[in-house]
């Protein structure tokens, strides 16, 4: 049994006999009464996210996720293909589960899928991927001492604000958490 000190930002819970994994959540202390949690839950099955409050004594368990290493094999359709790296068993993943996380994905990128009583409930993607620019206003001279930013457009069609003195065909890392320019590889 789980109590409210136990619900944090992406821990999966089991909930009126439903996995939910929790999106946001604030800890309230009202001056009168006891202490309860607002919660938006994201039904892993559904995907419908939902608002809920939990209080001291309502029931709920605190889900204990597995991780397997995998890697990003192709997307058909709205289905995302993983391979574990050490079964090789094939696994599928639909795009409700994966939300903003696809733009990063590419063919043969590691991953780590999380398992929730045998159905994914997340997929783990590096911090951190070293992309190609594919289209940006050419940088010019004398444009690195100032501290101003462009438009900039990656492989896979990510768009992001670069330095000035970013070109096309120059390497980055890029935060996946925040979408931001980090550094020129």
């Amino acid at each position: 049994m789980g109590s409210i000190s136990d619900i944090g930002k992406g821990v999966t819970i089991k909930y009126d006999n439903k996995l939910f994994k929790i999106v946001d959540f604030q800890h309230v202390k009202p001056g009168k009464g006891g202490a309860f949690v607002r919660t938006k839950l994201k039904n892993i099955e559904t995907g419908q996210v939902v608002e809920n409050t939990l209080r001291e004594n309502d029931k709920f368990d605190v889900i204990r996720l597995e991780k397997r290493n995998t890697q990003f094999l192709y997307r058909e359709g709205n289905i995302f293909w993983f391979m574990d790296n050490e079964t090789f068993e094939q696994i599928s993943a639909e795009e409700s589960l994966l939300e903003d996380k696809i733009q990063w994905l590419k063919e043969n990128m590691e991953c780590g899928l999380l398992f929730a009583e045998g159905k994914i409930v997340d997929v783990e993607i590096p911090l951190f991927l070293e992309l190609e620019v594919t289209e940006t206003e050419p940088g010019v001279k004398g444009d690195t001492a100032t501290p101003g930013t462009k438009p900039a457009t990656l492989e896979g069609g990510i768009k992001i604000d670069v330095p000035l003195f970013i070109n096309k065909g120059d390497m980055l890392k890029v935060d996946t958490r925040t979408g931001k320019y980090i550094e020129r590889v």
